[in-house]
């Protein structure tokens, strides 16, 4: 790998950092810092996760404004990467040279590792997903607009089982997003079927079979009459996040595990805290493979696939101070408002089960029957020791109200995802809290304008305005879309407690 360079590093908060639920104040001594990490070529793995030398240091309950590209930013050059310098750096291959030259065995484009202070196996790293916007296109001709891809491959489900000829054929489709923060759609702005391309070392590809080649658009048709008048809900998420596992120094970045990985769940979005199970140390935290948009399954092989840039939380829990519900956290556990979500595969850890060629052998051997038995044991698992239910208990409760769905059926390690609601457990899983006193404590200023029935609360530079009953709000004058929104309960203004962690999170990013 290459020398990595240092990482620009912004100043650090002078204030107190919230962790965790139920809220309490953390040390002062912490200091948590907001750190910036760009993509570039210096700063990315392709294909490929694992152990190896990050490219980033933090502290637990630090943030990180990290940048992801998607991979796919090639099957439209002029939209995806033209005149973006950082984008250019990671996809630059020409005859002489080749930025990248380790791409494999699998093809997302992962920015990182980041290492975080103290991460040893056995812990557990929470990451709290704070912003997720999409990153503009750098070529003036396309000013101000952001541009991604769905790739009908030939890992898709049904990829040779299509009513009409040919029936094997790869169709990738170009999306136009259009987003104000709140009202996000997509529309589909052209189509092409994937032709042989010839790479800048000679060698062909006549499928999609190798990340980074870029179209040549003389080589392809494209049908602008595609998809007319259809919107598209743009839900922006993390296709592929994790830790390292233990297994092995490179795995492919396609099938997920237990460390996480790619998931491929859109639930994994802004507003959402992911859970992993950190089995190496420093836990060495990768994230890439955006979307702009996904259906549970992904059938065809892709999502959306755009570059994003996000605000990440990251906060260590160390093994000794587990609570019940990530006490021996063997898979990837989401966590918002509303839900916990258990992520089953059809096989809990393919890289211990299936042997010295896992990564490999891990594409012959997927079910949906698998995933879906590994799903329904570790919520059973999870509604005993995490809600404290005896096993008749839990077995009800996973039928009468435990929603199953296909996360995906195309990354090797095919999953099935289960929703529990938190509203079904009461007070136990969705606790209020006074809104005041919540972030009076945590040390902002609020202001309360009673004829208006609007809150301004004021932290670390930051302001965050709502009003009762509103599902939106304003940060620094942007209007985003709030994990809930704020209530009135005996004449007081409450919040849940997942929503006032959250926002003092948002509060403390030195921008």
């Amino acid at each position: 790998m290459k020398n990595r360079f240092s990482w620009k590093v912004c100043t650090a908060l002078s204030a107190l950092m919230v962790f965790g639920s139920p809220l309490y104040v953390a040390n002062a001594d912490t200091k948590p810092r907001t750190h910036y990490l760009a993509a570039n070529s210096e700063n990315v793995r392709w294909g490929n996760i694992g152990k190896g030398d990050p490219v980033l240091t933090v502290n637990s309950g630090d943030i990180v404004t990290v940048e992801a590209i998607t991979h796919h930013s090639g099957d439209d050059y002029e939209r995806m990467i033209e005149g973006d310098a950082g984008v250019e750096d990671i996809f630059h291959w020409d005859h002489v040279e080749k930025n990248e030259a380790l791409r494999g065995p699998g093809v997302h484009i992962m920015t990182g590792p980041i290492a975080v202070e103290g991460a040893e196996p056995g812990d557990v790293l929470e990451v709290k997903i704070l912003d997720m916007k999409l990153r503009p296109n750098g070529n003036e001709k396309y000013a101000g607009k952001t541009f991604g891809v769905n790739a009908a491959a030939n890992w898709g489900y049904l990829y040779g089982d299509m009513a009409e000829e040919p029936k094997k054929r790869e169709v990738v489709t170009i999306y136009e997003m259009n987003s104000d923060g709140v009202t996000d759609y997509a529309t589909a702005l052209y189509s092409f079927k994937w032709t042989p391309q010839t790479d800048p070392d000679g060698k062909v590809h006549p499928t999609i079979d190798y990340p980074g080649v870029i179209v040549d658009h003389d080589t392809v048709e494209e049908n602008f009459n595609v998809l007319k008048g259809v919107k598209v809900p743009v839900r922006l998420h993390f296709g592929t996040m994790g830790v390292a596992p233990k297994e092995a120094d490179v795995v492919d970045s396609v099938p997920p595990s237990y460390f996480g990985g790619n998931v491929d769940d859109w639930r994994v979005t802004e507003g959402a805290t992911m859970y992993y199970p950190v089995s190496v140390p420093g836990a060495l935290l990768q994230v890439g493979d955006p979307h702009a948009g996904q259906g549970d399954a992904e059938i065809n092989g892709t999502a959306i696939e755009t570059s994003v840039t996000g605000d990440i939380q990251v906060i260590l829990h160390k093994k000794a101070d587990l609570d019940k519900k990530l006490n021996n956290l063997s898979y990837p556990l989401l966590e918002n408002e509303n839900e916990w979500v258990v992520h089953g595969f059809s096989y809990a850890n393919y890289l211990a089960e299936l042997g010295e060629n896992a990564q490999k052998d891990i594409y012959n051997n997927s079910s949906i029957d698998k995933a879906m038995k590994d799903a329904a044991h570790k919520t059973k698992d999870f509604l005993m020791k995490g809600m404290d239910l005896t096993e008749d208990e839990a077995y009800s409760l996973m039928s009468v109200s435990t929603d199953f769905g296909i996360t995906q059926v195309v990354d090797g390690n095919w999953g099935v995802h289960a929703v529990i609601t938190k509203g079904q457990f009461g007070e136990a899983e969705q606790k209020t809290v006074g809104l005041r006193n919540a972030f009076d404590s945590f040390g902002a200023k609020v202001v309360w304008n009673t004829p208006k029935q609007t809150v301004t609360i004021s932290y670390n530079g930051n302001t965050l305005a709502m009003t009762i009953g509103q599902t939106t709000a304003t940060y620094n004058g942007e209007k985003i879309k709030l994990t809930a929104p704020v209530r009135l309960a005996g004449g007081k203004a409450v919040i849940s407690d997942y929503s006032a962690s959250f926002y003092q999170s948002v509060l403390s990013k030195t921008n």
